[in-house]
């Protein structure tokens, strides 16, 4: 009785597992980067909107009960006309960060704080945050 030649099996071979991993390997680090980065870049955005939504508010306070320029504002005055939804609204005042948003006097822009900038500044820089820095 003659032995039939033994045929290679279904089952990868570890080199061909290797290449594989590596090709996984390679496309992660090329895509955790980027998106790590476009999460920050749409953090600041969002950052960005929260000034806009918090000095729209103090006009719109502003208008409503006779305040002149320079009078102070706080954030109890200005919160009821943020939409209550929002997470703006029940931040009290603080970005996605934390750190609490300079609320302005009338006819001032609020002020983002250093530390939100330095945070997101790889992805902002300056010119992104003017006039609100």
């Amino acid at each position: 009785m003659t032995r039939k030649p033994h045929h290679r099996s279904g089952a990868f071979t570890l080199i061909e597992i290797m290449i594989v991993v590596a090709i996984i390997s390679l496309l992660g680090a090329i895509a955790v980067p980027n998106y790590l980065r476009s999460r920050k870049r749409s953090q600041a955005t969002q950052v960005l909107e929260d000034l806009r939504l918090i000095d729209s508010a103090v006009d719109q306070y502003a208008l409503e009960c006779n305040k002149g320029s320079g009078n102070p504002v706080l954030w109890s005055d200005i919160q009821k006309y943020i939409k209550p939804s929002s997470r703006l609204y029940a931040s009290n005042g603080a970005d996605l960060l934390g750190n609490s948003y300079t609320i302005p006097t009338v006819d001032n822009l609020p002020k983002l704080s250093s530390t939100t900038f330095n945070a997101l500044s790889d992805v902002a820089p300056a010119a992104f945050w003017s006039p609100f820095y």
